[in-house]
Protein backbone atom coordinates (compact mmCIF):
# COMPACT_ATOMS: atom_id res chain seq x y z
CA UNK A 1 0.00 0.00 0.00
CA UNK A 2 1.38 3.40 -1.00
CA UNK A 3 1.60 6.22 1.51
CA UNK A 4 -0.22 8.44 -1.00
CA UNK A 5 -3.20 6.12 -1.31
CA UNK A 6 -6.72 7.06 -0.29
CA UNK A 7 -8.00 4.22 1.89
CA UNK A 8 -11.78 3.72 1.96
CA UNK A 9 -13.62 1.66 4.56
CA UNK A 10 -16.08 -0.16 2.32
CA UNK A 11 -18.84 -2.70 3.00
CA UNK A 12 -21.36 -2.07 0.22
CA UNK A 13 -23.69 0.03 2.39
CA UNK A 14 -25.18 3.33 1.26
CA UNK A 15 -22.85 5.44 3.39
CA UNK A 16 -19.82 3.40 2.32
CA UNK A 17 -20.77 4.02 -1.31
CA UNK A 18 -20.99 7.75 -0.58
CA UNK A 19 -17.56 7.57 1.05
CA UNK A 20 -16.21 5.85 -2.05
CA UNK A 21 -17.71 8.53 -4.32
CA UNK A 22 -16.09 11.24 -2.18
CA UNK A 23 -12.75 9.44 -2.33
CA UNK A 24 -12.98 9.08 -6.10
CA UNK A 25 -13.62 12.81 -6.47
CA UNK A 26 -10.58 13.49 -4.29
CA UNK A 27 -8.51 11.02 -6.30
CA UNK A 28 -9.40 12.76 -9.56
CA UNK A 29 -8.31 16.11 -8.13
CA UNK A 30 -5.08 14.81 -6.58
CA UNK A 31 -4.13 11.94 -8.91
CA UNK A 32 -3.82 9.55 -5.97
CA UNK A 33 -4.86 5.87 -6.12
CA UNK A 34 -7.79 4.53 -4.09
CA UNK A 35 -7.92 1.29 -2.10
CA UNK A 36 -11.21 -0.20 -0.86
CA UNK A 37 -10.86 -2.05 2.43
CA UNK A 38 -13.57 -4.44 3.54
CA UNK A 39 -13.01 -5.47 7.18
CA UNK A 40 -14.85 -8.15 9.12
CA UNK A 41 -14.26 -10.27 12.19
CA UNK A 42 -14.21 -14.05 11.92
CA UNK A 43 -16.77 -15.53 14.29
CA UNK A 44 -16.54 -19.14 15.39
CA UNK A 45 -20.10 -19.54 16.71
CA UNK A 46 -22.28 -16.56 15.89
CA UNK A 47 -23.77 -16.20 12.44
CA UNK A 48 -22.86 -13.18 10.29
CA UNK A 49 -24.96 -11.34 7.75
CA UNK A 50 -23.39 -9.10 5.15
CA UNK A 51 -24.35 -7.51 1.85
CA UNK A 52 -25.24 -10.17 -0.69
CA UNK A 53 -24.13 -12.94 1.66
CA UNK A 54 -26.46 -15.58 3.13
CA UNK A 55 -26.39 -16.05 6.94
CA UNK A 56 -23.77 -18.57 7.92
CA UNK A 57 -21.17 -19.62 10.44
CA UNK A 58 -17.68 -18.20 10.07
CA UNK A 59 -15.26 -19.21 8.78
CA UNK A 60 -17.21 -19.70 5.57
CA UNK A 61 -15.15 -19.72 2.35
CA UNK A 62 -18.23 -19.26 0.17
CA UNK A 63 -19.22 -16.11 2.05
CA UNK A 64 -15.66 -14.83 1.88
CA UNK A 65 -15.59 -15.29 -1.90
CA UNK A 66 -18.84 -13.33 -2.13
CA UNK A 67 -17.31 -10.52 -0.10
CA UNK A 68 -14.21 -10.49 -2.31
CA UNK A 69 -16.41 -10.39 -5.42
CA UNK A 70 -18.37 -7.48 -3.90
CA UNK A 71 -15.21 -5.46 -3.27
CA UNK A 72 -13.57 -6.26 -6.58
CA UNK A 73 -16.77 -5.41 -8.49
CA UNK A 74 -17.00 -2.08 -6.65
CA UNK A 75 -13.39 -1.32 -7.60
CA UNK A 76 -13.99 -2.30 -11.25
CA UNK A 77 -17.18 -0.21 -11.42
CA UNK A 78 -15.32 2.77 -9.95
CA UNK A 79 -12.61 2.52 -12.61
CA UNK A 80 -15.24 2.27 -15.34
CA UNK A 81 -17.05 5.37 -14.03
CA UNK A 82 -13.85 7.37 -13.44
CA UNK A 83 -11.47 6.57 -16.33
CA UNK A 84 -7.86 7.20 -15.43
CA UNK A 85 -8.39 6.59 -11.71
CA UNK A 86 -6.51 3.70 -10.08
CA UNK A 87 -8.72 1.69 -7.71
CA UNK A 88 -7.89 -1.54 -5.84
CA UNK A 89 -10.07 -3.67 -3.56
CA UNK A 90 -8.91 -5.77 -0.64
CA UNK A 91 -10.49 -7.82 2.17
CA UNK A 92 -8.99 -7.73 5.68
CA UNK A 93 -9.69 -9.86 8.75
CA UNK A 94 -9.93 -8.55 12.30
CA UNK A 95 -11.66 -5.89 14.43
CA UNK A 96 -12.62 -3.09 12.01
CA UNK A 97 -11.39 -0.19 14.13
CA UNK A 98 -8.04 -1.81 14.83
CA UNK A 99 -7.49 -2.92 11.23
CA UNK A 100 -8.34 0.51 9.85
CA UNK A 101 -6.05 2.18 12.36
CA UNK A 102 -3.20 -0.12 11.39
CA UNK A 103 -3.77 0.28 7.64
CA UNK A 104 -4.00 4.05 7.98
CA UNK A 105 -0.27 4.11 8.78
CA UNK A 106 0.38 3.32 5.10
CA UNK A 107 -2.28 5.66 3.67
CA UNK A 108 -2.40 9.36 2.91
CA UNK A 109 -6.10 9.68 3.73
CA UNK A 110 -8.76 7.42 5.29
CA UNK A 111 -12.39 7.89 4.20
CA UNK A 112 -15.31 6.35 6.10
CA UNK A 113 -19.08 6.29 5.78
CA UNK A 114 -20.89 7.21 8.97
CA UNK A 115 -22.83 3.95 9.17
CA UNK A 116 -22.75 0.60 7.45
CA UNK A 117 -23.50 -3.06 7.88
CA UNK A 118 -21.22 -5.99 8.55
CA UNK A 119 -18.01 -4.86 10.20
CA UNK A 120 -18.95 -1.16 10.20
CA UNK A 121 -22.29 -1.37 12.02
CA UNK A 122 -22.97 1.72 14.12
CA UNK A 123 -19.64 3.26 13.21
CA UNK A 124 -20.49 6.63 14.75
CA UNK A 125 -22.69 5.30 17.55
CA UNK A 126 -19.93 4.32 19.95
CA UNK A 127 -16.29 3.54 20.52
CA UNK A 128 -15.41 2.55 16.93
CA UNK A 129 -15.69 6.09 15.56
CA UNK A 130 -13.78 7.57 18.47
CA UNK A 131 -11.02 4.98 18.12
CA UNK A 132 -10.60 5.43 14.37
CA UNK A 133 -10.74 9.23 14.32
CA UNK A 134 -8.63 9.65 17.44
CA UNK A 135 -5.93 7.07 16.70
CA UNK A 136 -5.59 6.83 12.91
CA UNK A 137 -2.15 7.65 11.52
CA UNK A 138 -3.43 9.89 8.73
CA UNK A 139 -6.27 12.37 8.19
CA UNK A 140 -9.76 10.82 8.42
CA UNK A 141 -12.82 11.92 6.43
CA UNK A 142 -16.31 10.92 7.60
CA UNK A 143 -19.15 11.09 5.06
CA UNK A 144 -22.84 10.69 5.87
CA UNK A 145 -25.94 10.35 3.70
CA UNK A 146 -27.78 13.61 3.11
CA UNK A 147 -24.67 15.79 3.38
CA UNK A 148 -23.67 18.41 0.83
CA UNK A 149 -20.41 17.49 -0.92
CA UNK A 150 -20.22 19.93 -3.83
CA UNK A 151 -20.67 23.68 -3.46
CA UNK A 152 -19.54 26.00 -0.67
CA UNK A 153 -16.27 26.91 1.04
CA UNK A 154 -13.91 24.76 3.07
CA UNK A 155 -14.37 25.52 6.79
CA UNK A 156 -11.67 24.96 9.41
CA UNK A 157 -11.90 25.27 13.18
CA UNK A 158 -8.77 26.73 14.82
CA UNK A 159 -7.75 27.48 18.40
CA UNK A 160 -4.00 28.12 18.31
CA UNK A 161 -2.98 24.54 19.07
CA UNK A 162 -0.51 22.42 17.08
CA UNK A 163 -3.41 20.26 15.90
CA UNK A 164 -5.18 23.36 14.65
CA UNK A 165 -2.05 24.29 12.70
CA UNK A 166 -2.20 20.91 10.96
CA UNK A 167 -5.94 21.32 10.31
CA UNK A 168 -5.36 24.78 8.87
CA UNK A 169 -2.73 23.48 6.47
CA UNK A 170 -5.03 20.67 5.30
CA UNK A 171 -7.92 23.10 4.86
CA UNK A 172 -5.91 25.68 2.88
CA UNK A 173 -4.58 23.00 0.54
CA UNK A 174 -8.09 21.55 0.11
CA UNK A 175 -9.55 24.98 -0.69
CA UNK A 176 -6.77 25.64 -3.18
CA UNK A 177 -7.23 22.25 -4.81
CA UNK A 178 -10.98 22.83 -5.13
CA UNK A 179 -10.66 26.52 -6.13
CA UNK A 180 -13.11 27.58 -3.40
CA UNK A 181 -12.88 30.09 -0.53
CA UNK A 182 -11.57 29.16 2.92
CA UNK A 183 -13.54 30.09 6.05
CA UNK A 184 -11.48 30.09 9.25
CA UNK A 185 -13.59 29.84 12.42
CA UNK A 186 -12.11 30.75 15.81
CA UNK A 187 -14.70 30.51 18.60
CA UNK A 188 -13.34 31.13 22.08
CA UNK A 189 -14.95 30.63 25.46
CA UNK A 190 -16.30 33.88 26.92
CA UNK A 191 -15.02 34.91 30.37
CA UNK A 192 -16.96 33.88 33.46
CA UNK A 193 -17.88 37.48 34.22
CA UNK A 194 -19.94 39.46 31.75
CA UNK A 195 -17.44 41.48 29.66
CA UNK A 196 -17.96 45.04 28.56
CA UNK A 197 -18.29 45.76 24.85
CA UNK A 198 -14.77 47.19 24.92
CA UNK A 199 -13.37 44.05 26.57
CA UNK A 200 -15.07 41.80 24.02
CA UNK A 201 -13.82 43.88 21.11
CA UNK A 202 -10.28 43.70 22.50
CA UNK A 203 -10.55 39.91 22.92
CA UNK A 204 -11.85 39.47 19.37
CA UNK A 205 -9.07 41.68 18.00
CA UNK A 206 -6.43 39.66 19.87
CA UNK A 207 -7.81 36.35 18.64
CA UNK A 208 -8.06 37.64 15.07
CA UNK A 209 -4.44 38.78 15.14
CA UNK A 210 -3.38 35.30 16.26
CA UNK A 211 -5.37 33.73 13.41
CA UNK A 212 -3.84 36.14 10.89
CA UNK A 213 -0.36 35.24 12.13
CA UNK A 214 -1.00 31.52 11.65
CA UNK A 215 -2.43 32.20 8.18
CA UNK A 216 0.49 34.33 6.96
CA UNK A 217 2.66 31.53 5.51
CA UNK A 218 -0.36 29.88 3.88
CA UNK A 219 -1.45 33.13 2.24
CA UNK A 220 2.02 33.28 0.69
CA UNK A 221 1.86 29.65 -0.52
CA UNK A 222 -1.75 29.86 -1.77
CA UNK A 223 -2.23 33.51 -2.77
CA UNK A 224 -5.29 32.73 -4.91
CA UNK A 225 -7.34 31.30 -2.03
CA UNK A 226 -9.87 33.80 -0.68
CA UNK A 227 -9.91 33.67 3.14
CA UNK A 228 -12.73 34.75 5.45
CA UNK A 229 -11.99 34.86 9.19
CA UNK A 230 -14.76 34.52 11.77
CA UNK A 231 -13.84 35.23 15.39
CA UNK A 232 -16.38 35.32 18.23
CA UNK A 233 -17.04 34.08 21.76
CA UNK A 234 -19.41 31.15 21.98
CA UNK A 235 -19.72 27.39 21.57
CA UNK A 236 -17.24 25.85 19.09
CA UNK A 237 -19.39 22.81 18.26
CA UNK A 238 -22.49 24.89 17.55
CA UNK A 239 -20.49 27.33 15.43
CA UNK A 240 -18.88 24.61 13.32
CA UNK A 241 -22.17 22.74 12.85
CA UNK A 242 -23.79 25.98 11.73
CA UNK A 243 -20.88 26.78 9.41
CA UNK A 244 -21.20 23.33 7.84
CA UNK A 245 -24.63 24.22 6.46
CA UNK A 246 -23.06 26.23 3.65
CA UNK A 247 -19.74 24.35 3.39
CA UNK A 248 -18.50 21.42 1.35
CA UNK A 249 -15.96 20.32 3.97
CA UNK A 250 -15.28 21.02 7.66
CA UNK A 251 -11.76 20.41 8.96
CA UNK A 252 -10.70 20.08 12.61
CA UNK A 253 -7.54 18.93 14.37
CA UNK A 254 -7.21 15.77 16.40
CA UNK A 255 -6.63 17.64 19.66
CA UNK A 256 -7.13 21.27 20.66
CA UNK A 257 -6.91 23.96 23.27
CA UNK A 258 -9.58 26.14 24.81
CA UNK A 259 -12.97 25.53 23.25
CA UNK A 260 -11.69 22.60 21.17
CA UNK A 261 -9.92 20.82 24.02
CA UNK A 262 -10.53 17.06 23.90
CA UNK A 263 -12.52 17.50 20.74
CA UNK A 264 -12.29 13.85 19.75
CA UNK A 265 -12.95 12.55 23.23
CA UNK A 266 -16.21 14.22 24.15
CA UNK A 267 -19.42 15.85 23.02
CA UNK A 268 -17.95 18.45 20.63
CA UNK A 269 -16.60 15.89 18.17
CA UNK A 270 -19.69 13.74 18.41
CA UNK A 271 -21.94 16.72 17.69
CA UNK A 272 -19.91 17.67 14.64
CA UNK A 273 -19.60 14.13 13.28
CA UNK A 274 -23.27 13.42 13.91
CA UNK A 275 -24.78 16.74 12.87
CA UNK A 276 -22.47 18.34 10.30
CA UNK A 277 -24.24 19.13 7.05
CA UNK A 278 -21.09 18.28 5.05
CA UNK A 279 -18.22 15.75 5.34
CA UNK A 280 -15.88 16.19 8.30
CA UNK A 281 -12.09 15.86 8.19
CA UNK A 282 -10.10 15.06 11.31
CA UNK A 283 -6.66 16.25 10.22
CA UNK A 284 -3.33 14.99 11.55
CA UNK A 285 0.21 14.67 10.30
CA UNK A 286 1.17 11.23 9.06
Amino acid sequence: MSGDEILVGYDGSTDATLALDWALDEAQRSGRPVRLAYVFEWLAVTGWIGPGVAPGIWPDETARRQVEELVHKAAADAVAQRPGTTVHGEVFDGPPALVLQERSADAGLLVLGSRGHGGFTGLLAGSTAVAVTAHAHCPVVVVRAGQATGAGPVVVGVDGSESARVALGFAVESAGQRSVPLRVVRVFAPPARRPSDQDEQAAVAEERAAVEESLAPWRHTFPDVDVDIEVAPGNPAAALVEASRVAQLVVVGSRGLGGLRGMLLGSVSQQLLQHSSCPVVVARER
